[in-house]
């Protein structure tokens, strides 16, 4: 995929505010695939003020204690690590990897 500029089709809702964006096939593939895509979600629970590792935590739909669960950690210890803006990178590595994505989407 290139960099060039693609075709766009912005569809308005009844107020004539833009509801929906149309991108061509080949382009929203390319994104599906891309490993280092952060979702929508995650980026607007960022600008809300949560933390990475909050914000993809919610953006998964998982509790504190399925997270600790998974790292062998207590709930409030987790609590802690989550609460941490910008986490050491061996505690990035273990929490992404219990969330199921790359450490380097943490990296916000």
């Amino acid at each position: 995929m290139t960099n060039a500029p693609i075709a766009v089709q912005i569809i308005n809702n009844t107020e004539g505010k833009p509801a929906f964006v149309v991108i061509p096939y080949e382009h929203y593939m390319a994104q599906q695939s891309d490993p280092d895509l952060i979702p929508h979600a995650v980026v607007s629970r960022l600008v809300d003020g949560a933390t990475p590792i909050r914000a993809w935590r919610d953006h998964l739909n998982l509790t504190q204690e399925e997270v600790a669960k998974r790292l062998g950690i207590s709930q409030s210890a987790f609590a802690q690590q989550e609460a941490v803006s910008k986490p050491r990178r061996t505690t990035r590595e273990k929490i992404a990897n219990a969330l199921g994505i790359k450490a380097s989407q943490l990296e916000l």
